[in-house]
């Protein structure tokens, strides 16, 4: 067993964080003690990293406990929840934008990634055109069905288990025929067809849209939240996304949502942290 205490640069909100999580009933976490459970795999060992706020906004700290390879731990949930990231420098930038309101309204605001790369991915095809509250349930019966459990904390699947699956199985939890087959597809793109997904961490975004878009089912709005979630780009701004669009429209007070062309131009001076203003744009329709 292992305990460290950490303290960051604010400014930085974690009760937005853990407030974010809340709906996804794969999270284990308490509102009031300010805790998460984290599930993360360090050299093909799970384990199970518990985070507690001990901080606050303006001076973050937390407490982290967990069992074994302590350094690649914290190092990993460092990156999960994105502490070295300057936030002070983005919450500047925005200051002299149409954004400013909605950046100060929501100072500290962290892109916190997913847990685990292969999960992102996955997510990102049981999201498509369905709505929030399907997903998630959609996503905790697929974990809950294929995964596996440490300390009460819930794993996906690896790769080679979802490559092995029949799109029956995924059918009887209530997914599409397509959705099952797309699954199954990326599963053994990783299994059978040597997609490294720790690879493209260190790939440009365009290299990974090239890479990624060539698998079926896979189109430009899941390679951006995969960007976005997963690898945490700072410079992703998804036109298709329908809260995006909604968030413009809120913002401009606008009769009807937002034209690409319109979009592209609103965007312009909030370069190179877009990830953040749809972040931003998110929190204020949310």
């Amino acid at each position: 067993m292992w305990q460290e205490a950490i303290q960051i640069d604010g400014p930085y909100n974690f009760d937005s964080v853990l407030q974010r999580h809340t709906p996804d009933p794969l999270k284990l976490l308490d509102l009031e003690k300010r805790t998460i459970r984290v599930p993360i795999v360090i050299a093909e060992k799970a384990q199970v990293v518990d985070i507690t706020a001990t901080g606050t906004t303006d001076r973050p700290a937390f407490v982290l406990n967990g069992k074994t390879d302590k350094e690649a731990a914290i190092k990993r949930v460092s990156e999960i929840f994105q502490w070295k990231v300057p936030l002070d420098k983005i919450q500047n930038h925005f200051q002299e934008t149409d954004l400013k309101e909605i950046f100060n309204l929501f100072i500290g605001t962290p892109l916190v990634l997913d847990f685990d790369l292969f999960g992102s991915l996955i997510k990102c095809i049981i999201h498509q055109q369905i709505n929030m509250t399907f997903a998630y349930t959609l996503t905790e019966r697929f974990v809950k069905t294929f995964g596996y459990e440490i300390e009460g904390v819930w794993f996906f699947p690896e790769p080679e288990t979802v490559a092995g699956l029949q799109v029956e199985q995924l059918r009887d939890l209530q997914f599409s025929g397509r959705k099952a087959e797309y699954i199954i597809g990326i599963a053994k793109e990783i299994t059978e067809n040597g997609l490294h997904l720790d690879v493209l961490k260190n790939q440009p975004d365009e290299a990974i849209f090239e890479q990624l878009t060539k698998i079926r089912g896979v189109g430009r709005w899941t390679v951006e939240n995969f960007l976005l979630f997963a690898l945490g780009r700072p410079n992703l701004f998804p036109l298709a996304d329908i809260g995006i669009q909604n968030g413009l429209k809120k913002l401009y007070q606008l009769e009807k949502k937002p034209t690409y062309e319109e979009m592209e131009r609103y965007k312009q001076d909030w370069e190179p942290y877009l990830s953040y203003a749809s972040l931003y744009l998110w929190r204020s329709v949310e």
